[in-house]
């Protein structure tokens, strides 16, 4: 797909839709959840909304179940799974939620706080640096969707805009959420955030 010189490439964010632990806040990286119901409703609703934007392009997904079954609810054909889209890997904290992991670290977030034997934050910026890389060099020449996760979309968007990591604290996507990212005369904006699915 080309693009007329007026607009400039799009990037577009989908994050999978609920599963039982994003529903009960378990902290989801390397296991396999499949969607809920609730969910598989979720990705098909934001398939209807990128229907109704027009949104074609390159698609790449995580390789998690969750994140190609909404890819594929939502009518998306996936042209390149990546694990670089894989989801923040939780280490030790796999599967538990934060009130769990706060009765022995007070206070801790996936932000602010060490994940023991998982991803730093700076690790996972620099994993989005390299995917975001990857993206830049598809954008000329289409637009590209990425099918993911809710903490490493919002880290994407905050590297996109040149914030660290850590930024990602301050956007949130909800489950099948659509993040929009482009650009205003070259310069990297977020455009929309949590669209509304129908």
């Amino acid at each position: 797909m080309t693009h007329d010189e007026h607009r400039e490439p799009t990037v577009y964010l989908l994050r999978h839709g609920e599963t039982e632990w994003s529903r009960s806040g378990q902290h989801t990286g390397r296991t396999d959840i499949p969607l809920t119901e609730d969910g598989r409703a979720q990705a098909e609703a934001a398939g209807r909304t990128l229907a109704a934007l027009g949104v074609k392009g390159r698609v790449l997904t995580s390789p998690r179940g969750r994140a190609r079954v909404t890819a594929e609810l939502a009518g998306l054909r996936v042209d390149e799974v990546t694990e670089d889209l894989g989801e923040w890997d939780y280490g030790d904290y796999e599967g538990r939620s934060t009130p769990q992991i706060r009765e022995t670290v007070p206070g801790w977030t996936v932000w602010t706080h060490p994940v023991p034997g998982g991803e730093s934050a700076e690790q996972v910026g620099a994993r989005a640096d390299r995917l975001l890389e990857r993206v830049r060099e598809l954008l000329p020449e289409t637009d590209v969707v990425l099918v993911g996760h809710g903490h490493f979309s919002r880290v994407l968007v905050a590297r996109w805009l040149d914030l660290p990591a850590t930024a990602g604290v301050r956007f949130g996507l909800g489950t099948a959420g659509i993040a929009v990212l482009g650009f205003e005369r070259g310069v990297p904006q977020l455009v929309r955030l949590n669209l509304p699915t129908t």
